[in-house]
């Protein structure tokens, strides 16, 4: 219907009413075609890498481990998307707010790695804290997101937002699922179509896929599992694992892990099509401790793998002791690379 006949014989206190609702939605419908789809958005992820896990720059040092110069470095080596780890939680006020120089050094990053043409994903990376007090993670996750949203509303599309790094122990998948509905919300209320990056509970893992429950009517999600396996190879000498920090030797390269990986990213790929979500692999990756073969070896069957069900990927990690990075000779661990961009 023309828009015009919707004011013809309408009174004019009632025609001023229809005019604030067309507005109304023109803008809704205009905010909404500034982001992509889901699956549009998942088509230029590719191949990402998550950064700055513990990086002493959010504690306002002037060391930081990873520079904004750095955006630079992960681009030109082909990597097309970050996931920025954020430890929110201790940066909030007594009142619920976000202290001011954090979020201005976020604004640093955030906008850096949009600079460079990157796909940036902000992800709060404080599930350890949630599955030690719950309920402070119910208040504390929401508050943090509805001051995030807000001030990024009016970023480009590939800036995208992911509420909870895997949600495990008291996060159990009933709470998760109420949860994650809290933090969308919180969410949505500044950013009704951007781009959400949300995964299971127990640590985004692919056997608890199943037990994800998404808002049905919320179109922008990405879902999100990482994937480890076999664990006793990709976190042999780990120290905060006594069941596997002792443990050396482990190799990785046969036919059947190969095949096993295949199966479950099988699985995976079918729970997409069923529920009609992209996914995204949002960490995957071997401790140093393993040899450096059966560690290329893993990286390129994962990834590989992936890429053939359609996944987008991200590896764990820039830094520290999975490394595709060598901080102590600003090189990249060439190898470990190669895996990744067999092409370049």
């Amino acid at each position: 219907m023309p828009i015009l006949k919707l004011f013809r014989g309408v009174t004019r206190p009632a025609q001023f009413v229809l005019m604030l609702m067309v507005w109304g939605l023109a803008c809704q419908s205009a905010a909404t075609s500034a982001f992509p789809s889901a699956r549009d958005q998942l088509a230029v992820m590719h191949r990402g890498i998550n950064i700055m896990d513990g990086d002493p720059v959010w504690d306002h040092s002037a060391s930081a481990w990873f520079g904004t110069e750095k955006f630079a470095l992960v681009h030109d080596a082909g990597f097309d998307t970050v996931r920025i780890n954020l430890h929110s939680f201790p940066h909030l006020d007594g009142s619920g707010t976000l202290d001011a120089a954090w979020l201005s050094t976020l604004d640093r990053y955030v906008h850096a790695g949009l600079a460079e043409g990157l796909t940036v994903i902000l992800d709060i990376h404080d599930d350890l804290v949630c599955d030690q007090d719950l309920t402070a993670c119910k208040r504390k996750l929401p508050q943090v997101w509805s001051q995030i949203a807000s001030r990024y509303k009016s970023e480009p599309g590939k800036l995208l937002f992911e509420p909870l790094n895997e949600p495990h122990g008291a996060v159990t998948a009933a709470l998760w699922n109420g949860l994650l509905r809290d933090t969308l919300r919180a969410i949505r209320a500044s950013n009704p179509a951007r781009n959400v990056v949300i995964g299971p509970a127990g640590y985004n893992s692919v056997e608890q896929l199943p037990t994800l429950d998404l808002p049905a009517r919320d179109a922008h999600i990405i879902v999100t599992v990482h994937y480890y396996w076999p664990t006793r190879f990709t976190h042999q000498g780990v120290p905060w694992l006594p069941d596997y920090q002792y443990l050396s030797g482990v190799t990785f390269g046969s036919d059947e892990q190969k095949a096993k990986i295949g199966q479950d990213f099988d699985q995976v790929a079918a729970w997409g099509r069923a529920h009609n979500r992209p996914i995204f692999l949002g960490e995957f990756g071997a401790y140093e401790k393993g040899d450096m073969g059966s560690r290329v070896k893993y990286l390129s069957t994962v990834s590989r793998i992936a890429e053939a069900h359609g996944f987008a990927w991200a590896l764990w990690e820039f830094e520290t002791d999975f490394a595709a990075y060598d901080m102590k000779r600003e090189q990249w661990n060439v190898p470990l690379l190669r895996a990744l961009m067999p092409r370049r």
